[in-house]
Parts: C-alpha cells; structure tokens; sequence
C-alpha cells in the first residue's frame, strides 16, 4: 500500500492517487496519454498520482467518465477533502450538512459559508506558511464544498452576524474584498439567508474572542461550536448550548437591523472599490 511521506499512513489522497495510476496502466496510458484524453496538463495527472495534489471536482467527474468507475473518484475526492478538515472543525462541517437553521457570529473573518475562493485562499495561504500551493488549494475547495448546504432541495434557514471589524480588514487586498463583499451582497438576496452588522459604536459585546456557530436539527436539538485561534470546542449540553444562545442573541441585539447592516456593508464596498481604482 503507498504510504503518505510524512506520517507512514495511508491517506485518502495517496489512495486517491493509487487506483488513479492502476486504472491508467490497466488502461495501457501514460499519463500524457490520460492528460490528453480529458483535457488536462500531464503534470497535475502526475501530481494527483502523487497525492501531492487532490483533483478539482472537474477532473474527478472526468476521471469516473474516462474509466466508467460510477463515481469512484468524485467519492474518494470527498473522503480526502473531509480528511483535510482539521479534528475541531469536523463536528461543524458534518452538522451544517444535516442543520435546518445555522446562526453564525464572527469576530474577524467573514464566516466560512460566505466567503469567496479568493477570499479563502488569501486566508489559508497566510496560516500556512511554507506550505505548497497544492496543499493550500486543496483546502480551499474544502472549504468551498461546504457551500453546498445552500444547494440543498431544503436550505437550511442562515443567519450570520459580523462584527464591523470583519469588513475593515481588507484580506487578499480591496480587489478580493470587493468580491467577496459582492458575494455577501447576492446570498442575502435569498429569502433563506440573513447578514447583520454589529458596529464599532456599539463597544464591548460578549463575542469578542472569536467565533460561534449554532446548529439546529429538525427536531429542535440545537448544539453549539466555539471557536478561536486554531482550536474549537463542540457544545452539546443543554446548559452550555442555553449560555451560547444567550450570548449570541445578544449580539443580535447590538447588530444593525438588516436594512442598516446592508447600508453599511455598501458603504465598505464604496471604499474598497474606490481603493482598487486608485
């Protein structure tokens, strides 16, 4: 079995990569042979092979239609994207899948189901230093596929609530952040989405530190996800989720109405954009 260099396991993207090469060579193809077949440059088939580099979606579909596999790629591809999702992170990618209301408050960064690509990946190229571009992509369309909740035949009701800070910091720069402010601008055009501001006027607030997410299941359950730097905590007792609640509907109530968050939210989208004329 290949062996992931840097533990000695198996991984979902060394595997990922195996039955690549196999299914290539029983198919008698060199892996220009296979570039060319669907339409890619022979060094990313490398590199997939090599489990440096996981496959976009795209070429994922494609492979399963090069070699008939009924999906096998755009599976393992999933396996290896959840993979790649920090221990403290799993517990709110899985509930977002299964939640039928997800409220959010952020501190710092623009919550994750909001941001853009570019976004994302001015942010996790930053907390990565010395990491390969590969790597860093590969957990950038993580992060991306979780976006998918919002394509569900039943969206879940969300609603996210953003300290001012998380607009005056101009990650990636003002052309991304013109962008991604675009990107909140159209998600809140959805009857199923909310965005709220908590202004710099309003001072102290009980969510300062970090960031909370609470998940509601269909049948009311609710649980809670803390999070701050590099570390998270899953909240299930009825107790603590209660104490959570209580701290996030008190942001709520210093946020901005709607109509006033989206008037200031245009209003940073003015200053960016007049930043990236200059």
């Amino acid at each position: 079995m290949e062996l992931h260099e840097d533990d000695g396991k198996a991984t979902p993207r060394t595997v990922l990569g195996r039955r690549l090469r196999r299914l290539r060579e029983a198919a008698g193809l060199s892996q220009r042979a296979l570039a060319d077949k669907v339409g890619y440059p022979h060094t990313y088939i490398s590199r997939v092979e090599r489990g440096e580099q996981l496959p976009s979606e795209a070429l994922a579909v494609d492979l399963d239609t090069c070699f008939a596999t009924d999906g096998l790629f755009a599976e393992l591809l999933s396996i290896a994207q959840d993979a790649s999702i920090p221990d403290y992170g799993r517990a709110v990618v899985d509930g977002e899948a299964k939640a039928a209301r997800i409220q959010v408050f952020e501190s710092s960064l623009i919550p994750g189901l909001l941001q853009t690509d570019d976004y994302a990946h001015a942010l996790i190229r930053t907390s990565l230093p010395g990491e390969s571009e590969e790597r860093v992509s590969d957990k950038v369309a993580a992060r991306m596929r979780r976006k998918r909740v919002f394509t569900r035949e039943e969206p879940p009701l969300y609603w996210a609530i953003m300290d001012e800070a998380v607009l005056k910091r101009p990650i990636g720069g003002a052309k991304c952040m013109v962008g991604q402010i675009h990107h909140i601008l159209a998600m809140t055009q959805s009857p199923h989405t909310s965005v709220q501001v908590l202004p710099f006027a309003q001072g102290e607030h009980p969510l300062m530190a970090g960031s909370l997410t609470l998940l509601t299941l269909r049948n009311g359950t609710t649980t809670g996800y803390a999070e701050s730097f590099a570390s998270g905590e899953s909240v299930e007792s009825p107790r603590r989720v209660l104490q959570l609640t209580q701290r996030f509907d008190i942001a709520r109530s210093l946020a901005l109405p709607e109509s006033g968050s989206l008037d200031l939210i245009h209003s940073y989208l003015r200053e960016y954009e007049d930043d990236e004329d200059s």
